[in-house]
Formats: C-alpha cells, sequence, structure tokens
C-alpha cells in the first residue's frame, strides 16, 4: 500500500481531496445499505400486499435494538482506530480488530436467542395486531437466525473503511445489495415465499458479503489484518470500544423506543395502515439521512486521524465542509418529497383498486410531507452529533441523541395525537428535529471555541 493510500495521507493530503476520496464510497455504501429496506418494501409491497408492509414496520423497533448494538461496536471501534493510527499506534488498532469480531460474536448470539424467546411479546409490545403479526413474526424470525451474520458484516466494514480501503467497503456493500434485490425477486416474485422471502435474501446476501471481508482481513498485505493474537477479550480496549460506541448505542436504542410509541399511537388514532404508511415514509427520509450518514462516515477517519495528531485547524475545516454538503443533500431530500410524493409513494404500493392500497396511499403521501419538513436542517444535527463521537466526545453525541428521541420527540407523541389525532404523531417528529438542531448548535460553537481558544485542553482518548 503506497502511503497516499494508507491511513498516513489523512494527515498531509487535500482535505477536499480526502474527503471526496472517503466520503463518496461511504455515500454510496449506505445508500446502497438503506436499499436494502426499501428493496425488501418494495417487494413486499408488490408481491405480498399492504398489510405485509405493516408486518414489515413492525419488525423495525426490533431490527432498531439489534441495530444499537451492532452501531455501538462498529462505530467504537472505528472512532478508536482512527485515532490510534493518528498517534502511530498500529498494534493497538490491529488489537481492535479482534476484539470487534469477538463482540460481534457474543452479542449476536446472545441477541437472536432472546429475540426468538420473546419474538410474539416483542411484536405485540411493538404494536402488532392479530392480522399483521403473521407477517412480522415469519420475517423476523428469520432475520434473527442470521444475527451474528449481520453484526459481523456491519462490524468489518466499518474496520475495512478506516484501515484505508473505503471503496473495497464501498463495492462489498454493493454486493450484497444486489444480490439482496436478485434474491428478492427470485423469492417472493418467482418461488412465492412471501415475506420470508425478503428476510431470506438479506441474510444470504449479507453472508456473502462477510465471506468477502473475511478473505480481505486475512490477506497478509491489508493494512490492517487478522494475526494470531489479536483475538483474545482485551478489557481496556472493550471499556474504549462502548465508551466511545454509546453514542451511537443510544441513538438506535432511542429509536426503538420512539417507533414503539409510534406505532402505538398511530395504530390507536389510525389503524394498522397508518403503520405502513409510516415504515414508507421513514423509508424514504431514511434513505436521505443515510446519504448524510456516509458523508459522516467518510468525515470520521479524516477527523479522528488528525484529532489524534492534534491538527485541530484539519479537524475544523472538514467539519464545515462535511455540514456544507450535509445540508444541501437533505434540502434536496425535502424538496423531492414534497413535489412528487405521489410518485414516490407509489414505488412501494399498487393501485389494484382496493379500499387498502388507496387508503395506505393517501396516507403515506400526507405522512410523507408532514415527516421531512424539517429535513434541511437535519443534516447538520446529524453532523454535529456525529464529529462529537469522531473526536472521542462520547457524552456531547449521547446528550443530543437523548435529547431528540427522549426529550422532544416522546412528550411530543404523548401530547400532541390525543389533541388533533394521527396529523399529531407526523407533526412531533419535525418539531423534534427542529429543537435538537437548536441543542445541537450551540454545543458544536461551545467545542469550536476550545479548539480556536484554548487547544491545549484537548485530549486525545
Amino acid at each position: 500500500m503506497s502511503v497516499q493510500d494508507s491511513p498516513l495521507s489523512l494527515g498531509t493530503d487535500s482535505l477536499s481531496k480526502l474527503l471526496f476520496r472517503y466520503a463518496m464510497p461511504a455515500i454510496i455504501a449506505q445508500v446502497a445499505a438503506s436499499l436494502y429496506n426499501i428493496v425488501d418494501s418494495i417487494f413486499v409491497g408488490q408481491g405480498v400486499g399492504p398489510l405485509a408492509i405493516t408486518g414489515l414496520a413492525l419488525t423495525m423497533p426490533m431490527m432498531n435494538l439489534t441495530a444499537a448494538f451492532g452501531a455501538m461496536v462498529g462505530a467504537g471501534s472505528a472512532a478508536l482506530t482512527s485515532i490510534r493510527l493518528g498517534q502511530g499506534n498500529k498494534t493497538a488498532a490491529e488489537n481492535i480488530l479482534g476484539n470487534v469480531v469477538l463482540l460481534n460474536v457474543v452479542l449476536g448470539v446472545v441477541l437472536m436467542v432472546f429475540g426468538l424467546l420473546y419474538l410474539d411479546e416483542l411484536l405485540y409490545f411493538f404494536g402488532a395486531s392479530e392480522q399483521s403479526l403473521p407477517y412480522a413474526r415469519e420475517y423476523m424470525r428469520i432475520i434473527l437466525y442470521g444475527n451474528v451474520v449481520t453484526h459481523m458484516f456491519h462490524g468489518l466494514n466499518c474496520m475495512l473503511r478506516v484501515a484505508g480501503y473505503p471503496n473495497k467497503a464501498m463495492n462489498i456493500t454493493f454486493i450484497s445489495v444486489i444480490l439482496n434485490a436478485a434474491l428478492d425477486a427470485l423469492f417472493i416474485l418467482v418461488l412465492k415465499w412471501g415475506i420470508a422471502g425478503s428476510a431470506w435474501a438479506t441474510v444470504i446476501s449479507q453472508l456473502v458479503s462477510l465471506v468477502v471481508q473475511i478473505k480481505i482481513f486475512s490477506h497478509p498485505d491489508t493494512f490492517l489484518r487478522f494475526r494470531s493474537g489479536i483475538f483474545r477479550f482485551r478489557w481496556d480496549i472493550i471499556k474504549s470500544i462502548i465508551g466511545v460506541g454509546m453514542a451511537p448505542f443510544m441513538i438506535q436504542s432511542c429509536a426503538c423506543v420512539v417507533v414503539i410509541l409510534v406505532n402505538t399511537q398511530l395504530r390507536h388514532y389510525g389503524g394498522d395502515l397508518s403503520i405502513g404508511a409510516y415504515g414508507i415514509a421513514n423509508r424514504v427520509a431514511f434513505l436521505f439521512t443515510m446519504v448524510v450518514m456516509g458523508l459522516t462516515q467518510g468525515m470520521q477517519p479524516i477527523v479522528g486521524y488528525n484529532y489524534g495528531a492534534r491538527k485541530y485547524d484539519r479537524v475544523l475545516k472538514t467539519l464545515w465542509m462535511t455540514v456544507g454538503w450535509a445540508v444541501a443533500i437533505t434540502t434536496f431530500g425535502f424538496l423531492v418529497c414534497e413535489i412528487f410524493p405521489h410518485q414516490v409513494v407509489r414505488l412501494f404500493v399498487s393501485e389494484d383498486g382496493s379500499g387498502d392500497a388507496t387508503r395506505l396511499i393517501e396516507a403515506s403521501k400526507r405522512g410523507l410531507r408532514l415527516l421531512v419538513m424539517m429535513l434541511p436542517i437535519v443534516g447538520f444535527n446529524i453532523v454535529a452529533g456525529n464529529f462529537f463521537q469522531h473526536i472521542g466526545k462520547p457524552k456531547r453525541a449521547i446528550l443530543l441523541s437523548v435529547s431528540r428521541q427522549l426529550l422532544f420527540i416522546v412528550p411530543l407523541l404523548l401530547t400532541l395525537p390525543p389533541r388533533i389525532g394521527v396529523d399529531g404523531v407526523w407533526y412531533s417528529i419535525p418539531i423534534a428535529d427542529f429543537a435538537s438542531t437548536i441543542l445541537a448548535a450551540l454545543l458544536l460553537l461551545q467545542q469550536i471555541r476550545k479548539f480556536t481558544l484554548d487547544p491545549s485542553s484537548e485530549r486525545s482518548i
């Protein structure tokens, strides 16, 4: 590997070129990853029916919960690895890689067993009805069987990106998404496996990609690779991974709580199809926020390395470039959803003349336009929260995530729907986005002042 292609270039190369080099593959990978849910929803909606869309939406809280643990390990280890490489400690970075594998195996097995034992009870708690439960149960049981594969796949992709191989991380995600779409078509449309076909397509495609990742990390020319001695639990590393990764864990966990409450309120004030409408609207909005997440993932190795090397001017320049692009992306998403809601929703639901399909389309169109009202400023909010995580300040990142999800959204979900009905559920989310963005701006400005006025007070983890 040349110096330009290694993590060492993060401290010297042009920041705009670095951001493009790392962010573009990460953005493409994140968009491709978000297409998992979108493609699944399209095939399920077109090939199974409107109620199956609701069943798929009901699995979101459990998916968020399992993803929370994966995000804790993946994001925490990626941030630590970037900082260690910035400090010139490659051995510590490889020990982190070994512990990523061990943690993902343990967490994957534990969550699989727990989820399978209490699956029906959890789905009822998440808002399932007698009509939607069979769809949700059939899908989630298969996903849980592949939980270890999912955790390993996402965790190793994070490590591959910060090890200096963003293009390989992107290509692996592409392989997984393309294979997933092909298997969706085969299992759902040809073999008529129903919603189970979507689940099997997801697990199999991730398994194939995991095999490719293992092969890359086992190659002797890989900058960070599997070596004998790194596969031992090192409690100091685990503690640091969990500490830094607690912010994304809290984000995903709080998202789980919010989705449960959203589903419950939607079912009470709008019925099962309102839950399906939220599933569609949320997946569309999620596509644009995932683009921003890819952007922040591209920012992460640049910020982490230069923070570890105490090059704070490069840290701040990278931050502002990322903010500018993030706001532009989410503003574009806002315009698409507000101007073309019918065309977007029709991707998921076939206008077959049935009452359920018509009601689902109308509910999804209105919900989508309300959900994205504050999307333009969400880009800034996402970058700010991830920035604190990338420089090893998880407390502030956790504060931002908890404030949006629990301090703002939950009270709004409890107070608005009883007053204005189902629209109260939809309005809760953009109002919370606005309030949490104000808080993010205040915390970020405070951190920037520290970089500018008192840089000696900064201590790398």
